[in-house]
């Protein structure tokens, strides 16, 4: 990823407003997700009328059970304040787990905007790379958007509850690759879950339980 850049101190100002996509209840056009971490619970609502292709891959996952026991990986500090940055994770480089790749849904196209506590997807590669990797942000990160030069990450929701718990993982120590960002103790995701709507697994092999009941 990019490196950050300074914060937009009018972030706030400029956020979707917070009624519109509620923790407590279903909203229309959005998919809620419960993710219960290591270091407490985190809900997500995701845009599926303006992200509806990256919103979909996400929810493959969460319904296939293929986020129960990763973990959050990854955060990466602003140098310049250490309270926002971003945090990752996913699946990494867990094959079992894959899923295809997605086309890219970039802020241009879907008008959701890397502001403090979305959801976007990582990816290494080029746009089309992502697959089941994504990092929350802490304070916006406008070096994430599309620009003419820059094709940006597709952002596809925010954080509706358990801002504090995003806080506390960003703020875990850090050390070794990529930069220094990769978590010394990664925090487990023991379940996501879907809120809002069937589930549709995806009826793809889950070869992790196996190997799973196998060692027990």
């Amino acid at each position: 990823m990019r490196p950050l850049l300074p914060l937009v101190a009018l972030a706030a100002l400029l956020s979707p407003p917070v009624a519109a996509q509620r923790a407590d209840r279903a909203t229309p056009g959005w998919v809620r997700v419960r993710l219960e971490t290591a270091d407490g619970p985190i809900v997500l609502a995701l845009d599926a009328r303006h992200a509806p292709v990256t919103t979909a891959n996400f929810m493959r996952y969460v319904d296939d059970g293929r986020f129960d026991g990763v973990s959050f990986y990854r955060t990466a500090r602003n140098k310049r304040d250490p309270r926002y940055g971003f945090i990752q994770s996913g699946i990494r480089t867990d094959a079992r787990r894959f899923l295809d790749t997605i086309p890219h849904e970039s802020t241009r196209q879907t008008g959701i905007k890397h502001l403090d506590m979305t959801i976007s997807m990582a990816r290494l590669g080029p746009p089309g790379a992502a697959n089941g990797n994504w990092f929350i942000t802490v304070g916006a990160i406008p070096s994430m958007d599309w620009t003419p030069t820059n094709p940006g990450y597709a952002a596809f929701g925010r954080v509706v509850a358990g801002q504090a718990t995003v806080k506390r993982i960003l703020a875990e120590p850090t050390g070794g690759g990529m930069k220094g960002t990769l978590m010394l103790q990664p925090v487990r995701v023991n379940k996501a879950t879907r809120l809002d709507g069937t589930a549709k697994p995806t009826g793809r092999p889950r070869p992790w339980l196996i190997e799973r009941r196998r060692d027990g």
